[in-house]
């Protein structure tokens, strides 16, 4: 074979692996394919501030295939869920999860909270639906959490865990600011104390960077007991908010939080499940929730390559 043929062929596949190399930002276009089809993408109502027909909507036409709902869809669909699994359908919608609220540890408080997330678990199996969530209701500003706290909050989600696995829902606990599970240490101490056969990890990325944590290593921490994900970014802000907060979330692409760490390291541990986009609130209010969502999903596409 002549030295020419060899040069052209040397040349066409360096072309070729420079416009591989250049389509992600991810760690290959190996992992970017594999990250692409393994994980599926959803989108929260909670930007919507309640107005849930809009949010199924909007989420809709995004070309989302997922979305998660809050408690507050109780209110109007709490005693007819098969009219809920309609409209999902009819907008090609599955309701990858239902935010539950926090689970409580006051004393004589236990049976009211496994009944109300129990009844809610099975809300979403009615629905059609895949996991419920649970933050944890936060102890008052005027006493430090303890270790107890910790045991009994653990133990309380086990409880809740076991029967919600048995409705064929599993329970994913969210990482919260503001909450028990702020901190990267006070998650491990909830996990820890949480039998995992009936608690998983709902990892919230942004809540847990802006507890100090790096949501990258809390992936390969706890790779086989990721239930699903809330994806999100965060900005530090120069002014407290009214909630004394120095902090506020952004749309993708738009903070701190290293997202293409993030879906390296969902890689890596061979992720396969739902990943759902979240936004709290729309930080311009120029914009529509729509409109946010529409930029988030651009991120995930033009700069990490990924497929909504």
């Amino acid at each position: 074979m002549s030295s020419s043929l060899l040069s052209r062929r040397y040349f066409i596949a360096s072309l070729g692996a420079a416009a591989i190399a250049s389509t992600a930002g991810l760690e290959s276009f190996a992992s970017l394919l594999k990250s692409t089809s393994a994980i599926r993408f959803g989108y929260a109502s909670i930007t919507w501030e309640g107005n849930d027909a809009q949010a199924i909507k909007d989420i809709s036409a995004l070309g989302f295939p997922g979305i998660q709902l809050r408690s507050n869809i109780l209110k109007e669909y709490g005693e007819k869920p098969a009219a809920l699994k309609e409209l999902l359908a009819q907008y090609k919608l599955e309701m990858v999860a239902l935010s539950s609220g926090g689970v409580g540890i006051a004393p004589n408080t236990e049976a009211d909270e496994i009944t109300k997330h129990v009844s809610n678990a099975k809300f979403v199996s009615n629905v059609g639906g895949k996991y419920l969530q649970v933050t944890d209701s936060a102890l008052p500003k005027d006493r430090k959490p303890e270790a107890a706290d910790y045991k009994q909050l653990g133990k309380l989600l086990t409880e809740i865990g076991k029967r919600t696995k048995d409705l064929g829902i599993p329970l994913g606990y969210h990482n919260h600011m503001s909450s028990l599970g702020e901190a990267p240490n006070q998650v491990d101490w909830i996990m820890d104390a949480a039998d995992p056969r009936y608690v998983k990890l709902e990892l919230d990325i942004a809540h847990y960077q802006q507890g100090g944590g790096d949501p990258v290593r809390a992936i390969q921490q706890y790779k086989d007991r990721l239930l699903f994900l809330h994806i999100k970014d965060v900005e530090t802000v120069a002014a407290a908010d009214e909630r004394n907060r120095n902090y506020r979330f952004v749309e993708l692409g738009r903070g701190r939080v290293d997202l293409k760490g993030v879906f390296a390291a969902l890689d890596k541990a061979k992720f396969k499940g739902w990943a759902v986009v979240e936004l709290d609130a729309v930080p311009d209010k120029a914009r529509t929730p729509k409109e946010s969502g529409q930029i988030s999903k651009t991120y995930l596409e033009q700069k990490l390559g990924l497929h909504v």
